[in-house]
C-alpha cells in the first residue's frame, strides 16, 4: 500500500496539518509495508520540501506553480500525480482548501471519497471512523476499493517532527495558461488580524463569564500571560468576541502548547476543536464539568475569584468587573 499525502500552506507559512498528515499517512503505509509520497504544490517548495522531510517519507515531490492555493491548479497536479505513482490512498488535510479540489481529483479518478476522518484501521481494505451529530456518536466506514481518497481532520494525529532522509524530487505538472480564477487576498473570518491557530498559549472564555462586561478579566489574564484570547461558541453568538476567536467544531481548530479553558463546560463541540492541545488547564466551579475529562490541570472554583489571583500572580493587576 503507497500513501501520496498533500501538504497545505497558507501565505508562505507550512501549515500544522502537513506535519500531522505524515504521521497518519505513515501509519496507513505501514499497515503493508509500503511508501510515504508527501506532494507540496506552490509556494516556496524547496524550504516547505526540507520542513516536509521527516522521519517516515520516502519522497518529497515538488510542484513549482504559483504562491497560493488554487483549485485548478491543485487539481491538476495532484491528479498528475496520482496517475505516475498509482497510491492506493490519497490523504489530504479535511480543510477549506482540501475539501475544495479533493472531491474533484476523486471524481475525475473514479474512487471514493471519505472526509473529515478521524482515525482508521488499513488491512485489505480500509475501515475509516467519522463523527456524526456534533460529535456525539462515531461511526465506523468499511471501504472495499483499490484505490481511495480520505480527508483526516486536523489535530486528531501528533505532528512528525524527526528529521528524515527523503529524496526531494520536482515534479511538472501539465498546468493550463489561461486558469479561471487567481487568488486576490486574504480577508480573516470575522476580521481582525489575529490567528487563533498559531498560538502558542491560549486562554479561552466560555459561558461561565456570565456577561460581556467581565470579559476584560480574561483579556487581562490572556494580556499578562502573553497569551491570545479565544472563546467558546455561546461567547461569539452574543457578539462579545468576533467569529475568529471561536474554537471548535464550527470555529477553529486550535493545537496550542498550553489552553487554559475558563467558564468553559466541555461540549462535545468545543473540545473537538481544542482537545489536541499538549496542555490542558480547566477552571470551572462545577466538578461535574466535562471539559475536566480532558484537562490535565483543574481548578474547580469560581473563576471570579481565581482569575484576579492568576493574573496577579503573574505580575498583572485584575481590573474591577
Amino acid at each position: 500500500m503507497s500513501v501520496l499525502a498533500v501538504a497545505e500552506h497558507r501565505r508562505g507559512d507550512l501549515r500544522d496539518v502537513s506535519l500531522e498528515l505524515i504521521t497518519a499517512g505513515r501509519r496507513l503505509a505501514d499497515a503493508t509495508g509500503g511508501d510515504l509520497d508527501v506532494v507540496v504544490v506552490g509556494g516556496d517548495v524547496d524550504a516547505f520540501a526540507d520542513r516536509l522531510d521527516r522521519e517516515g517519507v520516502d519522497t518529497v515531490y515538488t510542484v513549482d506553480e504559483g504562491e497560493e492555493f488554487n483549485h485548478e491548479v491543485y487539481a491538476d497536479a495532484v491528479e498528475q500525480l496520482h496517475a505516475e505513482l498509482e497510491p492506493t490512498a490519497l490523504v489530504a488535510p479535511n480543510s477549506v482548501n482540501g475539501l475544495d479540489y479533493v472531491p474533484a481529483v476523486a471524481e475525475r479518478l473514479d474512487v471514493p471519497l471519505i472526509t473529515d476522518v478521524i482515525d482508521f484501521e488499513a488491512g485489505d481494505g480500509i475501515e475509516v471512523t467519522r463523527e456524526q451529530y456534533g460529535g456525539k456518536v462515531e461511526t465506523a466506514y468499511d471501504v472495499d476499493a483499490d484505490q481511495y481518497a480520505v480527508t483526516i481532520r486536523p489535530a486528531e494525529y501528533p505532528k512528525a517532527e524527526a528529521s528524515g532522509d527523503a529524496t526531494v524530487e520536482a515534479f511538472d505538472a501539465d498546468v493550463a495558461d489561461d486558469l479561471g480564477t487567481t487568488v486576490n487576498g486574504f480577508e480573516e473570518v470575522g476580521g481582525g488580524d489575529v490567528d487563533i491557530t498559531e498560538a502558542d498559549v491560549l486562554v479561552s472564555v466560555g459561558r461561565g463569564i456570565e456577561e460581556e462586561d467581565n470579559i476584560p478579566l480574561i483579556e487581562e489574564l490572556a494580556d499578562t500571560l502573553g497569551a491570545t484570547l479565544s472563546s467558546s461558541r455561546p461567547i461569539v453568538d452574543n457578539g462579545w468576541l468576533p467569529k475568529n476567536r471561536q474554537v471548535g467544531q464550527s470555529g477553529k481548530v486550535v493545537t496550542p502548547d498550553v489552553y487554559i479553558a475558563v467558564g468553559i463546560s466541555g461540549a462535545v463541540q468545543h473540545v473537538a476543536g481544542m482537545k489536541g492541545a499538549d496542555t490542558i488547564v480547566a477552571i470551572n466551579s462545577d466538578p461535574s464539568a466535562p471539559i475536566y475529562d480532558i484537562a490535565d490541570y483543574g481548578i474547580v472554583d469560581d473563576l471570579f475569584e481565581v482569575v484576579p489571583e492568576l493574573i496577579e500572580a503573574f505580575g498583572g493587576e485584575a481590573p474591577d468587573v
